[in-house]
């Protein structure tokens, strides 16, 4: 995945990372963007990070695959896959969907076996999903304001975290925003991420949140940073009182930057299934989301829920995530998922 400008200015690659290559705005003569790379010169990491998605996900896969298993072609097969769909917490109207393409699919490609139409729903569902797979964009503003989200305990300050780390490794300047100021652990949390990743940090304890977030833009503005990660509480979407503080963070991030945030990131637990549909709704309705970053894609996380959240809110996924380790969270991409998911 590239991260490169929109607009007619060119962009020239200054490193890359175990995640990303990363394209900046040139500071002196500009050179072509090169294309972004086809998935067969992927890095060689790529193959192993496929092989642990494989596994965090292999529940959802055996239920699916099991259903391609010595069987015919039939409206039997077509009921035994809603079902697992629907299981996988795929949802109704992306299950319905899947399945209306896949019939179609099978019509025109004459499958007579089972393992035809398996590959062919990977087709499908990996069209479903393509949507979802856009590049995270920094270097188009200095800094880039990266504002991230999520309920307790989806993984939020880990993954920003781990964020940091890629952007850093690849050439990125970075400053940290801890405006989750009312849980003292998130804050020393993030500073063990910012000692680790060599990284400033903004932090003020018992501050408002709103003023951290204020003071990290400012300054990152005057120090020309490349990224500034702006780390909000979490909070449950159902918590009105609790959205607005987040509403008032956006406003004023806005008014430390008038383009600012140039990212809105949400980071949901694909352990919480439907539930995390919800989220990102409610979500996106109190700050407009312009991202997700998916974690915990492994033990009992099911995965259909991508498939629910293209479907039904399109808004696209920047990272995945199957474990704690750096490597675990990469980029998102559509195929790779979909062959992971019906391996």
């Amino acid at each position: 995945m590239l991260y490169r400008g929109r607009g007619p200015a060119k962009w020239t690659r200054v490193g890359s990372s175990a995640a990303s290559d990363v394209y900046k705005r040139p500071q002196a003569e500009p050179a072509p963007a090169p294309a972004a790379a086809p998935e067969a010169a992927l890095p060689a990491n790529r193959a192993s990070w496929f092989v642990r998605l494989k596994s965090g996900l292999k529940k959802t896969g055996s239920s699916l695959t099991t259903v391609f298993t010595g069987t015919q072609i039939d409206e039997a097969l077509y009921e035994d896959l809603e079902t697992a769909l629907l299981m996988a917490d795929a949802g109704v109207a992306a299950t319905q969907y899947l399945l209306d393409d896949l019939r179609q699919r099978v019509k025109q490609a004459r499958a007579t076996e089972p393992a035809q139409v398996r590959a062919l729903l990977a087709d499908a569902l990996a069209d479903l999903l393509a949507p979802l797979q856009k590049p995270l964009v920094v270097g188009e503003y200095c800094p880039t304001v990266i504002m991230v989200a999520g309920v307790n305990g989806a993984g939020k300050t880990t993954s920003i975290g781990k964020l940091t780390r890629h952007l850093a490794d690849a050439g990125c300047s970075v400053l940290l925003a801890a405006a989750d100021t009312f849980r003292a652990a998130a804050r020393e949390q993030l500073g063990v991420w910012a000692d680790r990743n060599r990284v400033e940090i903004i932090s003020q304890q018992g501050a408002d949140p709103s003023a951290v977030s204020f003071d990290a833009v400012a300054a990152g503005r005057a120090r020309q940073v490349d990224a500034v990660l702006v780390d909000t509480a979490g909070r449950l979407h159902t918590q009105a009182h609790l959205m607005q503080e987040l509403q008032k963070i956006r406003r004023v991030v806005t008014k430390a930057d008038a383009t600012a945030p140039h990212e809105v990131l949400l980071v949901i637990d694909g352990n919480t299934g439907q539930n995390a549909l919800a989220q990102v709704k409610a979500f996106d309705e109190a700050i407009q989301l312009t991202g997700l970053i998916v974690t915990k894609l492994d033990g009992t996380a099911k995965g259909g829920v991508l498939a629910a959240i293209a479907r039904e809110k399109p808004v696209p996924v920047y990272f995945i995530g199957v474990g704690e380790k750096l490597e675990d969270l990469q980029t998102f991409n559509a195929r790779e998922f979909a062959q992971a998911l019906l391996a």
